[in-house]
């Protein structure tokens, strides 16, 4: 690991377990949110200084991403306790509104008039000890309610700071991703070593009907890359540990149906727009392009048995024949770039509704299908 990528994984390490561990405080939720965005920024500045700026810059969008996504739900969490909160005013409505009445009164009337009793003295003692005993309950109903309202304001004032970090989030996101696409595109060309024959890989895809069979003809062609220069970890070691290629959520299981009834041997994720995809493990690229109904497909080979299937990219950084390290940018999402008015920020239920885009994982071992969840981390 770089000392870029070692300084900035210290930075996320600082504020992501404590992020986790404060997810019911929406406050401190977004603060530490705020946190990462403001290291997100910085990093994006001294990219131009990096010595490698492609992984400069693909640490910097994925602290982006990482910290907008906290963001969001640190505003979630508050709109969700603002909800909360008026929902049980709207339930004790006629209670709230009697007890507002009492307080006015008392806070009006002077006194000694309220010990006074019509009935003389015995009435009077009887109605100070009532008021003895009513009293303290009557204030600490009143000082709950104080409270909630403070909660309200702070809570809307809260959103509101958020909302404007999430849109400046949402900008420096875009810029560095923009960026990213450019500092790739500036990398000296591949050495002949790494070019591959693409006249022979048009004919293998007019060949075939399903990524099945492309996946087999492709295993049974060896790969052109000399990776005798270099020390890559045993693939298998990784089962259980390997972190997803994108930030987001499993949408569909291995072998669950769609809403058409269509069962496909991977993982969907729902991911955000614009989202980058990373490479979870060491790896040669055995294909990257259209591929049937699949979209735009990136084939990796991280060991000489296993094929790791990634479709539905928009923009692919990769080529046929690269040797990548773990965490190496190879694409990003589609959809169109998000701004402050078009995510869904308010959603108290947070059910994930802007996650937009769908990101298709499938992992082959000797070209039969395997659970993904049996080598991601996917919770």
């Amino acid at each position: 690991m770089s000392a870029w990528a070692a300084r900035f994984a210290l930075i996320l390490g600082l504020a992501w377990p404590s992020l986790t561990l404060s997810q019911s405080d929406p406050a401190l939720t977004a603060q530490r949110a705020a946190q990462m965005l403001d290291a997100a920024a910085t990093s994006l500045v001294e990219a131009d200084g990096a010595r490698d700026r492609v992984e400069a810059l693909t640490e910097t969008v994925r602290a982006y991403e990482e910290g907008l996504l906290a963001l969001r739900e640190g505003i979630r969490r508050a709109a969700q306790r603002e909800q909360t909160i008026l929902v049980v005013f709207e339930a004790e409505r006629d209670r709230l509104a009697r007890l507002l009445g009492v307080l006015q009164t008392m806070e009006r009337a002077p006194a000694p008039l309220l010990m006074l009793h019509p009935s003389g003295p015995v009435g009077t003692a009887r109605s100070g000890m009532i008021l003895s005993d009513v009293s303290p309950a009557i204030a600490s109903e009143a000082a709950r309610l104080q409270a909630q309202l403070e909660e309200i304001a702070l809570l809307r004032t809260l959103q509101n700071s958020a909302l404007e970090q999430l849109s400046a989030g949402l900008i420096g996101a875009q810029d560095a991703r923009s960026q990213l696409s450019q500092a790739i595109a500036d990398r000296r060309v591949l050495p002949d070593r790494f070019e591959l024959n693409t006249d022979a890989m048009l004919q293998l895809m007019e060949s075939v009907d399903s990524l099945d069979s492309f996946a087999e003809s492709l295993r049974a062609q060896p790969a052109e890359t000399d990776l005798s220069g270099f020390d890559l970890p045993d693939f298998t070691d990784a089962q259980g540990t390997l972190p997803l290629p994108v930030l987001g959520r499993v949408l569909r299981g291995f072998n669950d149906e769609d809403a058409a009834g269509i069962t496909r041997p991977g993982l969907v994720l729902a991911t955000q727009a614009q989202a980058m995809v990373t490479t979870p493990w060491p790896a040669t690229v055995r294909y990257a392009g259209p591929l049937l109904d699949y979209g735009t497909v990136v084939i990796l080979e991280p060991d000489g048995d296993y094929l790791l299937v990634l479709a539905g990219l928009a923009d692919v950084f990769v080529r046929a024949g690269e040797v990548l390290p773990p965490t190496a940018p190879i694409g990003l999402m589609g959809g169109a770039p998000e701004t402050s008015d078009n995510v869904i920020v308010t959603n108290a239920q947070g059910g994930g509704g802007d996650l937009s885009e769908t990101l298709y994982i499938e992992l082959r071992e000797a070209n039969v299908p395997v659970d993904p969840t049996e080598w991601f981390i996917t919770e």
